[in-house]
């Protein structure tokens, strides 16, 4: 370091220059950015998952894609969801039993998700799972669509981050972190999501825009099925003034 970089912040006083602290803006490796500070959906649906780096970093069974949102000049515009049959729900042979809809206003967030795969009575969750998603899983006849909640989700306004976090028995703890555009903000970000059961799920409004999704479940709704976790973001509290005068 020169001596005039030593000097840089010799008109603060000592207390301040020994408070000092610099942000790192190294980009990081991609597993570093998608496990930490976050990658674009785009990155996620267009990179090739064999890679070495991606595959160590990627939760078995999330999927990712793409999606084609067409302008239609002076009135808006036009985005399919899925077809029946084909593209990657076709592949895995997942088919929503029902569609819903939820509406997160600005600088709002949903806490943490979670819903219980299901096990068979004749083995343990780690061999199942790694079965699953480890030794077999191109087998895709072996999951249980009907008995446990997969989800799949599309964004059609506003812009949103999405934390999924894999918990599940006898796999690696591992983080995605991703940022998704809604149809009315055309570009690479805008995909369909497959989140697995025992994947933690939560989600954050980026910016002053409401976010409004578009969601598909294997199962209809279950109540047992909704866990939470580390969701008391979603509770707002009354002001203690309130609180006080409720109890009187």
């Amino acid at each position: 370091m020169s001596k005039r970089d030593k000097n840089l912040w010799v008109g603060l006083n000592a207390a301040a220059q020994a408070a000092l602290a610099s942000r790192d803006y190294k980009a990081g490796s991609f597993s570093q950015r998608l496990a930490h500070s976050g990658v674009d959906a785009g990155e996620l649906a267009a990179d090739d998952r064999r890679k070495p780096e991606i595959k160590k970093t990627w939760i078995p069974g999330v999927e990712i894609f793409s999606r084609t949102i067409y302008s239609q000049c002076h009135r808006g515009v036009f985005g399919e969801f899925v077809r029946r049959d084909e593209g990657i729900l076709g592949k895995i042979g997942f088919w929503p039993k029902q569609w819903a809809t939820a509406r997160m206003f600005a600088r709002s967030a949903k806490g943490f998700h979670i819903h219980p795969p299901r096990i068979p009575s004749e083995t343990t969750p780690q061999k199942w799972l790694r079965r699953l998603f480890v030794t077999e899983p191109s087998n895709y006849k072996l999951r249980r669509y009907d008995e446990e909640q997969w989800d799949v989700m599309f964004f059609v306004q506003g812009r949103a981050e999405m934390i999924l976090r894999d918990v599940r028995a006898g796999l690696p703890t591992r983080t995605m972190r991703f940022f998704v555009d809604g149809d009315n903000h055309r570009g690479r970000n805008n995909v369909g999501i497959v989140v697995p059961p025992g994947v933690a799920h939560a989600i954050r409004v980026e910016g002053s825009e409401d976010v409004i999704m578009i969601y598909g479940t294997s199962t209809i709704f279950h109540p047992e099925f909704e866990g939470r976790i580390a969701s008391e973001i979603e509770t707002a509290e009354l002001p203690d003034s309130w609180q006080k005068f409720l109890c009187l």
